[in-house]
């Protein structure tokens, strides 16, 4: 599913009052709100959906795959996102079929 398909979908959920133009509007500043919300250092939780987090990685040794040398891998943030226990029983439903 791309950002348009989202766009179409919420436009589709809201009914013929509200234009695509103003969803994607709607789409875009939530996404920015995220986004801004974990630059920050914030969590944030959805519920019935899930909790996006700034996890810290910690510092480990890889090798270069060309020389197999060891590198040093140095800590950094990701963004990590955890799905509710509801999001997680409504996609363990699926069927391999379905995909």
């Amino acid at each position: 599913m791309t950002k348009a398909d989202l766009v179409e979908q919420v436009a589709e959920a809201i009914g013929p009052g509200v234009t695509k133009k103003d969803c994607a509007l709607v789409v875009d500043g939530f996404l920015n709100a995220i986004k801004l919300a974990l630059a920050s250092g914030e969590n944030i939780e959805i519920r019935g959906f899930g909790t996006f987090k700034v996890r810290k990685r910690k510092t480990r040794m890889a090798r270069n795959p060309r020389t197999g040398e060891p590198v040093e891998v140095p800590s950094r943030l990701v963004p990590v996102f955890k799905p509710s226990k509801h999001l997680r029983a409504k996609v363990e439903k699926l069927d391999e079929s379905d995909l």
